[in-house]
């Protein structure tokens, strides 16, 4: 499977918000989540813009199973995310 670029440009998430999903998916297990490569998160406007390097579709589809239910428990509203294909990465 090819790996892919997930972003999710989430109007009306909070840094607080952020920080408490992240404590919860911690708390579930996936605070690291098999599949992701890299998480990025920034501050924009009045939101979140997130952006994932995942190893296949499926690893992101099967992370969301537990993220989106966190996400409204915390009052976020999830965004459907924008999906690339990787061409390449350097470090």
């Amino acid at each position: 499977m090819a790996q892919i670029v997930a972003q999710f440009d989430v109007t009306g998430f909070t840094p607080q918000q952020y920080s408490k999903t992240l404590k919860d998916l911690d708390s579930a297990g996936l605070g690291h989540p098999k599949g992701r490569l890299y998480h990025i998160a920034i501050q924009k406007g009045k939101g979140m813009l997130v952006t994932d390097v995942w190893e296949s579709e499926k690893a992101l589809d099967d992370f969301s199973k537990t993220l989106v239910p966190i996400l409204e428990k915390n009052g976020v509203t999830p965004a459907k995310p924008t999906l690339l294909p990787v061409y390449n990465i350097l470090m």
